[in-house]
């Protein structure tokens, strides 16, 4: 059984940067996708954006241009990378995993907690 643990969470003032890490376990093979989602109080999850192998991927709608989502080679870590945080970015942050292309089967982190203050 897969297992995602994030870490990196916490409080920051608005303007700042933060540096969210997701480790995988269980699995001996390459996870094929890697996320992250948040979800703020009372709003639903969204994605915040992904990566399929290595390299760096740029964050969807609001946060593009001020997150980035990377992976290295061969490792099941994935990170993200915040700057520039508002307010709004306050939510707990989940790392998502898709074993393989076409996998039904997806694995969730339990999530680590962002706060930005103004």
């Amino acid at each position: 059984q897969v297992q995602l643990v994030e870490s990196g969470g916490g409080s920051v003032q608005s303007g700042g940067s933060l540096r969210l890490s997701c480790a995988a376990s269980g699995t001996i093979y390459l996870l094929y996708r890697m996320a992250w989602y948040r979800q703020a109080t009372g709003k639903q999850r969204e994605l915040v954006g992904s990566i399929a192998g290595a390299g760096v991927s740029d964050a969807e709608g609001s946060m593009k241009g001020r997150f980035t989502i990377s992976r290295d080679s061969g490792v099941n870590t994935v990170y993200l990378q915040m700057n520039s945080l508002e307010p709004e970015d306050s939510a707990v942050y989940f790392c998502h995993a898709v074993p393989r292309l076409g996998d039904q089967r997806e694995y969730w982190g339990q999530g680590t907690r962002v706060t930005v203050s103004s």
